[in-house]
């Protein structure tokens, strides 16, 4: 590999943070990252505790032989492709930051749009809301839903305890720990018996066996694979949430699923109309069909 900043410092004159950060977009665009310049700002933001807008302020500085150090181990683990977000160990999601660790998925924008049609379904309601979420990873969902439903409560489950620690230390973080219930099973399992929600939503896996091949470094060799894949066709997960959420729900409650687009047809024929009604698709801010809803009989 290419010698980072801080092994040439003393050939070509002092390593300012602007050095630093062209030094990084240069090395990073040899490497394949998709948004080099956003990467290497925030690696040395994280690295000198910092907001970004910070590094423009203060371009002139001079990191310290330590911080040089931190930074240049960061460069070249981002050169292997480890996603920037699990290297400073946090995402912003839905206007809140939350703690990451490779142990769950990244938080994506398009999931944004899941919680848009929850909150909005959560407001109409005459009470306060109450809903579930099956597969809280970061707990991202649920935090939001919470953050900017305040009266609401939220259930989730998490298979994965690693994944269900930093959910709970996401709810902490953001004060909403007495309205958000974390319990660690499989989908609906761990859930009282008398339970019945307002709403459910859900981004399971779905990404299809043949697809996990070709998925990119960042996600295929970092993310966790048990977050991802779910069979053949991709909807092993999705058939069970449609199965069995109706037990779950109070009539009139709705069904949320994130997907691929491509599956949007698929699940939507899987909501038959004897248990669902005004089954539909809502496109993400990117106009494709991300998300599934349905409405209990």
């Amino acid at each position: 590999m290419t010698a980072a900043p801080t092994e040439a410092a003393d050939s070509t004159g002092d390593w300012t943070i602007r050095r630093i950060i062209e030094w990084t977009t240069g090395f990073l665009e040899r490497h394949d990252s998709e948004s080099p310049r956003l990467d290497a700002e925030l690696m040395l933001a994280h690295v000198l505790e910092c907001r970004r807008i910070q590094l423009y302020t203060n371009y002139a500085d001079l990191p310290t032989a330590d911080q040089r150090q931190h930074m240049r181990e960061l460069v070249r683990r981002r050169a292997l492709r480890e996603p920037v977000s699990y290297l400073v160990g946090h995402r912003e999601f839905f206007g809140l930051d939350f703690h990451l660790t490779s142990d769950v998925l990244i938080p994506r924008p398009e999931t944004e749009s899941l919680v848009l049609e929850a909150i909005e379904a959560a407001r109409i309601q005459p009470g306060p809301a109450c809903i579930a979420e099956v597969g809280v990873g970061s707990g991202c969902i649920s935090i939001a839903l919470a953050t900017n439903l305040p009266n609401a409560t939220v259930t989730g489950t998490e298979i994965s305890s690693a994944a269900l620690n930093v959910a709970m230390q996401n709810a902490v973080k953001h004060g909403v720990k007495d309205r958000v219930l974390l319990l660690e099973g499989s989908c609906f399992d761990p859930i009282p018996a008398d339970r019945r929600f307002h709403i459910i939503v859900s981004n399971p896996p779905y990404v299809t066996d043949a697809e996990y091949a070709s998925l990119q470094p960042e996600i295929r060799l970092h993310e966790p694979r048990v977050a991802l894949t779910a069979g053949e066709d991709g909807l092993d997960v999705i058939r069970v949430l449609v199965r069995d959420a109706p037990k779950w729900l109070q009539s009139g409650g709705h069904l949320m699923l994130e997907l691929d687009p491509a599956q949007a047809a698929a699940t939507q024929a899987l909501m038959t109309d004897d248990v669902w009604e005004d089954v539909r698709a809502v496109r993400d801010l990117n106009g494709q069909e991300r998300i599934v809803c349905g409405r209990l009989r």
